[in-house]
């Protein structure tokens, strides 16, 4: 197991290696193949999962079908958690982009240890306040960016958190489909790969699959303000 994956999640990040031993101890591993739903929109729910390995996807789906795609998470982020604050029905479905493996801890077991460790909840309410703001960037942006502007800055956003530097630029291997980026961003599979081919075009990125080599992160970044 990725420890240091498992540290980077708000959960364990005010804890001492004692105390995050004993936490983990109480957690369920979870193995889940590409592909698969972990939870469906719309079903009950009452358990956190923090990420060992590999990627899933948050996304929901309209009456008619359409699917807007909410996050990407990798190693050492966590989701789930509003279900122990607010238990009901989840508010997107989890799927595996890859392979996964993660760490879940359910209700009962969770608020009696937070109840000990205070500062555990300070980490968790940080955590649901970021995505709180992240939401509310993400509605500002469909109102007032285009389309070009979203997605260079999912690319960054992307890169930041799962690229690898090399000699040419930042080797991104995010794992999505074109038709999942373009609802990443909320736009149209076409409009997206329009952006992206001028993004190649002017010598910012490669492509290459599902993934991205960005060889002028600058640029691509200023274009994603």
């Amino acid at each position: 197991m990725d420890l240091d994956a498992v540290h980077r999640a708000p959960l364990f990040t005010a804890l001492d290696e004692a105390a995050s031993a004993s936490l983990r101890a109480q957690m369920d591993l979870v193995k889940i193949s590409k592909g698969s739903v972990l939870f469906a929109e719309g079903a009950d729910g009452d358990h956190l999962y923090v990420i060992v390995e590999g990627k899933l996807k948050l996304g929901t789906s309209s009456g008619d079908g359409r699917e807007n795609l909410l996050s990407i998470l990798g190693p050492g982020e966590m989701f789930g958690e509003l279900s122990l604050f607010d238990p009901g029905p989840r508010t997107s479905t989890a799927t595996a982009v890859t392979d996964a493996k993660l760490l879940s801890l359910g209700q009962a077991k969770l608020l009696p240890w937070l109840r000990e460790n205070p500062d555990v909840a300070l980490h968790l309410l940080a955590r649901l306040a970021q995505r709180l703001r992240r939401t509310n960037e993400a509605v500002g942006d469909l109102v007032f960016s285009d389309v070009p502007g979203r997605v260079a800055k999912a690319l960054i956003d992307l890169g930041e958190r799962f690229g690898k530097k090399t000699d040419e630029g930042l080797y991104v291997h995010h794992d999505l489909t074109q038709e999942e980026l373009a609802q990443l961003v909320g736009a149209s599979r076409e409009t997206v790969n329009k952006a992206l081919a001028d993004f190649a075009g002017r010598n910012w990125l490669k492509l290459d699959g599902r993934a991205v080599l960005i060889t002028d992160f600058e640029r691509l970044a200023k274009r994603g303000k």
